[in-house]
């Protein structure tokens, strides 16, 4: 398997409010969005909204979960006012603040909001490893 992330798609209860949520946040969405999904480009990354019930029995398992998904999606930004700024338009539009910006422990800075159906959102700055020109992560 080839080491790339292709898409990211979230199962939302409620796709008509996640799709104005993130259009709200300044995201443009794609003319290859439909009506029972919506596509947006994120960077090398295609993100999708998808029915939560859909998108279980595509995958044929139980659309039936709560709490805690195991996993983050992060959006890197290049200083600690960007970070707070960030966490403010998203709340501003409709997100949860789950964890106010502050310091971590390995110098960077980062708080986390929670979208519409609880995905949570790290909004970080890493001194350690800096975004390019185009504002993308590029890992050593």
């Amino acid at each position: 398997m080839r080491q790339t992330i292709s898409f990211i798609t979230l199962g939302v209860t409620d796709l008509a409010r996640s799709r104005a949520f993130y259009l709200a946040l300044g995201w443009r969405e794609s003319s290859a969005s439909q009506e029972a999904v919506a596509f947006f480009q994120a960077g090398s990354v295609a993100f999708a909204l998808f029915q939560r019930e859909a998108l279980a029995e595509d995958a044929a398992v139980s659309p039936v979960g709560s709490g805690f998904p195991g996993f983050a999606l992060a959006h890197n930004v290049d200083s600690e006012a960007a970070v707070i700024a960030t966490l403010e338009e998203a709340v501003a539009v409709g997100a949860t603040l789950v964890r106010p910006a502050d310091k971590v422990f390995w110098g960077g800075f980062r708080g986390y909001f929670a979208d519409p159906d609880g995905f949570l959102w790290e909004v970080c700055f890493n001194p350690l490893i800096p975004l390019d020109g185009e504002g993308l992560v590029k890992l050593p």
